[in-house]
């Protein structure tokens, strides 16, 4: 694990580039403490900075091939080395380390690009081939690890943040309007836009080859979920042995590493399940919770401690409070370089604080709502079973005619306007945050805004997978968006930031692959009580393994009581942060912030009041942090 910075296309003399590089590396430095290293000739430079956790002694960056033609930088794990290892000694392969990255290295020696999709891992690859004159960037199947880059002309600076990218001093800073307006809306920045204008990121599942001296291309999908209708199984116990089978392989391969591994453990069932499938063999494993002080009714510890005694780990707690919370918000917006208006950030940067005292890896649960259908899809999918029944009969009917229509009627094309209607109510769960619309914003921002709906990009992933299950729909534009510019960039940012390596079991692309060829009732549909369950499949795997309460319980999420804060002891503070000289208020009406303001510290705001004052909030301490 580590950060990588680099660029293609720009002349800078020896001392220069060094300077430039240094720089870059060091904006970054908390990503990989142990270790750093650098490679510039003549308009390419490579940089990197390193978190040793596989071959600690010998996996140092950039590694090059035999001639030095070829250099490499990457940031992440491929969990699968030692196989690729074995496979590519075969052919007469030599290698020198036991680093994962040397794999990565020698794969592309003998497959090229291609040979990038037998990686099981998660990924930022940056690969100068000087044979080609083409740098190469890479990122993983489901966005686990961040790659950003800039565009200027022929010129391209690539980093693993934002801020190394900005540090180069290479690139203009100017906001991105088009950003701004999708944040208000999503509370984070869809991609492949940034909050800088001439920045952007390279989307999951993607590569981007450079030529030396040529403008830059267009990005390339190399993965997707496979979208046939072909089924995994047939049988559920067959289902439960296939997914038993591909989950405990997915923790066991994360649980390898050359320092100590732990378990972020919320006391929810996903974390629950790894830490019993890590467990399971025996081995003393160490888990960690957090919670806020004075927060009863969302205190999760209890669960945690639960399933931390029925699997025998180490338990470690900590307790933050309004003060801490506070406190740390400016470093978050630092930290994160956009604004991300996620209050879980700040519990999951104190719990991988305390976790950095006793391991260096851990394993969470991200990933398994997304796949599996977590969240409020049970009362979805109930709704859209009956919605069925009374359109075409107790045995549910055209079922593709149906998701057909949802697709539809979500992109607002003209259909039948009673079942459009209908369809519009039932397909509200295909986007997870949608705090105001197009109108509202135009009324809120001070100048007109140029840009699409913010909610086209998911019409746009919907058109390109076309007719499925509306459950598998609404997954799909998930993990398209939501899953990675809001959890897995929150996950990254907060592990990274006490130089910890989090890694997610549940998005393993195999387990990922499999899950999307699930029947979709395995996935949300009615348990033996007959009453609708989400992620069912993994409810039957926990079953005998974890505590019935844990199985049973319903979903908190990473549950912060900021809300209610704002309502009370941080009503004084919301007011004096968005107050006249806000930075904010270059860019929204005065009317508009007194407005959002009011509602949103008001004891009996709606969560959409409080998400949208939070917006505001996140926004004004990235703007004084960034000074934009």
């Amino acid at each position: 694990m580590c950060g990588i910075v680099g660029w293609l296309n720009v002349d800078l003399s020896a001392d220069a580039a060094e300077r430039t590089l240094q720089r870059m590396c060091s904006s970054i430095e908390y990503r990989g403490p142990d270790d750093d290293g650098m490679f510039f000739d003549q308009s390419v430079g490579l940089g990197m900075r390193r978190l040793s956790i596989v071959d600690v002694a010998g996996g140092h960056q950039p590694i090059s091939s035999d001639d030095g033609a070829l250099q490499l930088v990457f940031n992440g794990e491929i969990y699968n080395h030692d196989e690729l290892r074995r496979r590519l000694a075969s052919r007469g392969a030599q290698f020198k380390t036991r680093s994962d990255t040397e794999v990565i290295l020698r794969t592309y020696e003998f497959e090229g690009l291609n040979g990038f999709k037998s990686f099981n891992g998660m990924f930022a690859i940056a690969l100068w081939d000087g044979r080609s004159r083409t740098l190469h960037l890479v990122r993983d199947r489901l966005g686990v690890k961040p790659l950003y880059y800039a565009v200027d002309g022929k010129k391209v600076v690539f980093a693993s943040e934002v801020k190394a990218i900005l540090a180069s001093q290479l690139v203009d800073r100017e906001v991105n309007t088009r950003a701004l307006w999708d944040f208000i809306t999503c509370r984070y920045v869809p991609a492949p836009e940034t909050i800088w204008l001439k920045v952007f990121k390279l989307k999951p599942g993607h590569w981007l080859s450079l030529k030396h001296g040529e403008s830059a291309s267009e990005p390339r999908r190399w993965w997707d979920v496979p979208t046939d209708s072909v089924s995994c199984c047939d049988k559920d116990e067959e289902a439960v042995d296939q997914f038993t089978s591909l989950f405990e392989n997915a923790v066991d391969l994360r649980m390898v590493a050359d320092v100590p591994v732990g378990i972020l453990l919320s006391g929810g069932l996903d974390s629950s399940a790894v830490a019993a499938a890590a467990a399971r063999k025996g081995a003393r494993v160490e888990t960690f919770s957090v919670a806020f002080e004075g927060a009863a009714e969302i205190d999760e510890r209890g669960y945690a401690r639960s399933v931390a005694a029925h699997l025998g780990t180490k338990h470690h707690e900590v307790v933050i409070g309004s003060r801490e919370f506070i406190e740390f918000l400016p470093r978050l917006t630092h930290l994160t370089d956009e604004p991300l208006a996620d209050l879980a950030s700040v519990p999951l940067f104190y719990v991988n604080k305390l976790a950095r005292q006793s391991v260096k890896v851990v394993l969470s649960g991200e990933g398994s709502d997304e796949i599996f259908g977590g969240y409020t899809f049970d009362r979805w999918v109930a709704q859209w079973d009956s919605a069925r029944e009374r359109r075409w009969g107790a045995h549910g009917g055209p079922l593709r005619s149906w998701s057909g229509r949802a697709l539809r009627a979500f992109s607002r094309t003209r259909i039948d306007p009673v079942v459009e209607t209908d369809l519009r109510r039932l397909s509200e769960p295909l986007v997870m945050t949608n705090l105001a619309s197009t109108a509202e914003k135009e009324r809120w921002f001070r100048q007109p805004v140029v840009a699409p709906d913010s909610l086209q990009r998911v019409r746009d992933d919907l058109s390109r997978i076309g007719e499925q299950d509306p459950l598998n729909q609404a997954l799909y534009v998930y993990c398209q968006d939501w899953l990675v510019e809001d959890l897995l960039m929150k996950a990254d940012r907060m592990s990274m930031a006490n130089s910890v390596e989090l890694r997610t079991p549940f998005l393993d692309y195999r387990l990922v692959e499999w899950a999307w060829r699930l029947a979709p009732r395995l996935k949300v549909g009615r348990d033996a009580a007959g009453r609708y369950a989400t992620k069912l499949i993994l409810r039957k795997y926990a079953q005998g393994r974890l505590p019935g309460s844990v199985i049973d319980r319903p979903k908190m999420g990473f549950p912060v009581p900021v809300y209610g804060w704002l309502s009370n002891q941080l009503s004084g503070w919301a007011s004096d942060v968005l107050g006249g000289d806000a930075r904010v208020r270059t860019w929204f009406r005065d009317e508009a912030i007194n407005e959002l303001l009011t509602e949103g510290i008001d004891p009996e705001a709606s969560t959409q009041a409080r998400h949208r004052l939070w917006n505001l909030l996140v926004l004004e301490h990235w703007m004084q942090s960034w000074k934009a």
